[in-house]
């Protein structure tokens, strides 16, 4: 359990160190582009060899399809009420935008440790880490440029960064002991939302930055996400 709070906490706190980066730092808009590239190939991989298959291999194609098609509408769902019906430049639909796309993502950390030592899901682990990181400085930078003060700012990732932690931390306490079926489609689910985030949010913004990188740094997520998959196995 101490190694679990340990990896969630770091994988939560880059998301500190990205908002003080883009509150204090210089983040160009390639290199963020070129960032969040990265994270999001290697979530790509990540998803699919610590949560997807390991879900068909303990349950059920059919559980594991139906626990990814859930959480992508899940998403895409929420998504639309939070742009369209709540406003995200507002106090808690910016909290709850920046939060939707963590939760899935952490609750996902969170129940893949179940059963599994930290290097097991160093790819998942690292791939969030990676991301959590040019998202919180390009989104503390955007909040700063509309009017809010540094500290304004950075409270409100330290909210989102507590709660992400927050889901990690429960989903693997509170499932602990749940029936393979019941992990395969939670760990699906987290996984069709994150998939549903990166088609969305991620992979447009890098494209958007720059748009001549943007797949030969999906291509090295990728391979950094085989790397850390092959360490965890080692």
């Amino acid at each position: 359990m101490l190694m679990t709070m340990i990896v969630v906490l770091v994988v939560s706190g880059a998301l500190l160190i990205g908002a003080a980066w883009g509150l204090f730092g210089k983040l160009p808009g390639k290199v963020e582009g070129f960032l969040i590239a990265v994270a999001g190939g290697s979530l790509v991989l990540s998803l699919v060899s610590e949560l997807i298959e390991p879900s068909i291999e303990k349950s059920s194609l059919h559980v594991a399809t139906a626990g990814v098609a859930a959480g992508a509408l899940v998403f895409a769902v929420v998504d639309y009420l939070i742009d369209e019906h709540w406003g995200s430049d507002s106090g808690g639909g910016m909290l709850a935008a920046i939060t939707l796309d963590g939760i899935p993502e952490n609750l996902a950390l969170g129940v893949a440790l179940i059963g599994a030592q930290p290097l097991q899901v160093a790819a998942l682990a690292g791939s969030i880490f990676l991301s959590n990181l040019p998202e919180a400085a390009g989104g503390a930078r955007e909040m700063g440029e509309k009017g809010r003060s540094r500290g304004q700012v950075f409270l409100l990732w330290a909210a989102t960064a507590a709660i992400l932690s927050a889901a990690a931390i429960g989903g693997n306490v509170l499932l602990e002991g749940a029936s393979e079926h019941l992990l395969a489609f939670i760990r699906c689910f987290a996984a069709g939302a994150v998939v549903a985030s990166l088609a969305t949010e991620v992979f447009p913004k890098a494209y958007q930055e720059d748009h001549h990188l943007a797949g030969i740094a999906t291509a090295l997520g990728v391979v950094l996400a085989f790397l850390l998959g092959e360490l965890g196995g080692a």
